[in-house]
């Protein structure tokens, strides 16, 4: 691919427009909103979500989350607490996160400080997992390196013949969910000739009182 192609590729936004009287009362409720709609419309796994962190020397790293929670506190994800991205949020507790919907022209920023998930939240949510799902979390060192794939075959074996026996397996102590509690969200709708719609609920830490301004795309 090259580079005068890259620089063709372009779509044209032409979705209609997204104002401040359109918005929901609060902002988990607009993202409840279009997160059903981007399902309705047969957008795959429309509760995917980017989600950005930092290192301890400001390197930044992203990867694809599930969001597997949502309400007035913020957006919940689950993982290993040994993972890199948990490592990078107990030590900048803060986090960012972007719902991406490319076929709808339409994105959500999620941005704030996180939080652990409760204990009973996480053993809430495990036990809806696949059987598969909770085997994988207790053989997956996240993040560590491994020599092959062998490994992680063996260690899945290992954790097969560990809970043949066991009908209810336990949550890992080492997987739990982490929370975005946000102070900004921001609601991006794509339009013609790019001056796209950007309406963001940007809340006060303390007070936990919310404002919408619109921005300039």
């Amino acid at each position: 691919m090259t580079e005068l192609t890259l620089a063709a590729m372009r779509v044209d936004y032409g979705a209609g427009g997204f104002d401040v009287d359109q918005l929901a009362p609060t902002w988990h409720e607009q993202l409840a909103r279009w997160l059903a709609e981007a399902g309705a419309a047969g957008v795959p796994e429309p509760n995917a979500m980017v989600l950005a962190t930092a290192d301890p020397d400001g390197r930044p790293s992203s990867r694809t989350v599930l969001c597997k929670g949502l309400d007035e506190r913020g957006v919940v994800f689950y993982t290993n607490f040994t993972s890199a991205k948990s490592r990078d949020l107990r030590q900048s507790h803060e986090a960012s996160a972007t719902f991406p919907w490319y076929a709808l022209h339409r994105q959500v920023h999620v941005r704030g400080l996180v939080q652990q998930a409760s204990y009973a939240e996480a053993d809430a949510y495990w036990a809806t997992r696949p059987r598969g799902s909770q085997l994988g979390a207790w053989a997956s060192a996240q993040s560590a390196v491994v020599a092959d794939r062998g490994v992680l075959d063996d260690a899945l074996a290992a954790v097969e013949r560990r809970f043949a026996d066991t009908e209810a397996i336990p949550r890992p102590p080492h997987w739990g969910g982490w929370r975005i509690v946000p102070d900004e969200v921001e609601f991006w709708q794509g339009r013609t000739n790019r001056m796209h719609d950007r309406l963001r609920f940007v809340g006060d830490r303390d007070s936990r009182t919310w404002k919408v301004v619109r921005l300039a795309p």
